[in-house]
């Protein structure tokens, strides 16, 4: 069984975050980008299919530019077989639907019978791309999973249903699984496994050697802009009876938290 991983690069969470003059995305000249951290879950699974003999071949697909194969390299570093980077120019102006036809058609053009993702990416926070993949492929799927076995072709997966319910999923192969934290411990790159990785191949591909038609986006984003900033602290003077009597007062007339 040949085992898909999508990863995506993202901002990482020490970048300060700037709006681009247009104020329809971010400044990405200064940003130091990671692997998304859900992405690792899903990678580190593959890998642990592959060592258990499940997964014969582990193939990380990343749609982005030439600056994310610095990751994609992290990624066969730690255990990947060879990649594929979908380049990013043909998706220009698409959305999360236009991104989930590329994936999807990168996917079916490898093989894959499994695709395990984060179960959201942390810069938009959507949880769209795997369940849209899944729909666009016509395979069944789980969300958000933090226990997963693979025998004979079928899935088990189990994940938290809110409220402290648990939910466990069964299906046929194939099928797209988005990872959460708790499904394992990622793993580091080893200095050995970074030098190998070097050779290691990535494949470019144009999104229009996918024969994907992506049309006008559906869904367009704009107006950004930061959070406001915090208030200054409040120093509540007085002994110890009075002090907490006005913070009372603050936190249920002001602050409306009690």
């Amino acid at each position: 069984m040949k085992v898909g991983v999508l990863l995506k690069q993202v901002p990482d969470t020490d970048t300060r975050i700037k709006i681009n003059g247009a104020g329809n995305g971010i400044e990405t000249g200064d940003i130091k980008w990671v692997i998304n951290p859900y992405d690792e879950y899903a990678l580190e699974e593959a890998i642990k299919l592959k060592q258990a003999k499940v997964a014969t071949e582990v193939v990380i697909i990343s749609l982005g530019g030439k600056g994310a194969e610095a990751n994609i390299r992290d990624g066969l570093a730690r255990g990947a077989d060879r990649a594929v980077r979908v380049d990013d120019a043909g998706a220009a102006g698409t959305d999360a639907v236009g991104k989930a036809r590329i994936l999807a058609a990168a996917a079916a053009a490898e093989g894959v019978e499994l695709i395990l993702t984060g179960r959201q990416a942390i810069d938009s926070d959507q949880s769209a791309i795997g369940p849209m993949i899944a729909e666009v492929l016509g395979w069944r799927q789980a969300t958000w999973v933090d226990k997963l076995s693979i025998e004979a072709g079928s899935f088990t997966a189990d994940r938290a249903a809110g409220g402290g319910v648990r939910e466990r999923i069964r299906g046929k192969l194939p099928a797209v699984i988005t990872c959460d934290k708790g499904l394992n411990t990622p793993r580091y790159a080893t200095l050995p496994n970074i030098m190998a990785a070097k050779k290691k191949p990535i494949v470019e591909k144009a999104v229009a050697s996918l024969g994907v038609n992506l049309g006008a986006a559906v869904t367009t984003e704009g107006a950004y802009s930061l959070p406001p900033a915090r208030p200054a602290g409040r120093i509540i003077g007085g002994d110890a009876a009075t002090a907490v009597k006005e913070l009372v007062r603050l936190l249920r007339d002001e602050a409306k938290v009690i």
